[in-house]
């Protein structure tokens, strides 16, 4: 019984510690784009998030110039799950934050075409 409620405490505070981690800040890496085609393009990307609880809010795009609005985000443990949008193409980002680095995939859908991409960022100090 001891054992047991010693296993509880320390799932608590693990628990406890992951939702202490925010990701507010500016993370900026690559993002490495693979058309319907198969055709790869390497570009860059910039994310400015701000994290209240358990949304998240902010913008991404490539660079500094050009940034889309966040329409809806969220962070669970750390699984993020963004949604963007640029023009007529929506992005969903499913992502993995690991310390100072996230990565994952994204997928595009609009404007009559599908896009698939990587993002692989780090905080920006």
């Amino acid at each position: 019984m001891r054992t047991l409620l010693c296993l509880l405490v320390l799932a608590a505070v693990a628990g406890l510690a992951i939702a202490d981690v925010s990701v507010t800040g500016r993370w900026s890496g690559s993002f490495n784009i693979t058309g319907p085609d198969g055709q790869t393009k390497d570009s860059t990307a910039l994310l400015v998030l701000k994290q209240s609880g358990s949304e998240i809010t902010g913008t991404v795009g490539p660079n500094e110039d050009e940034q889309h609005a966040i329409t809806k985000g969220s962070i669970a443990g750390n699984k993020i799950l963004l949604e963007s949008a640029d023009g007529d193409l929506t992005l969903k980002f499913d992502l993995t934050l690991a310390e100072d680095r996230i990565t994952g995939d994204v997928n595009a859908a609009g404007e009559g075409r599908t896009l698939k991409a990587r993002l692989d960022v780090t905080r920006a100090k």
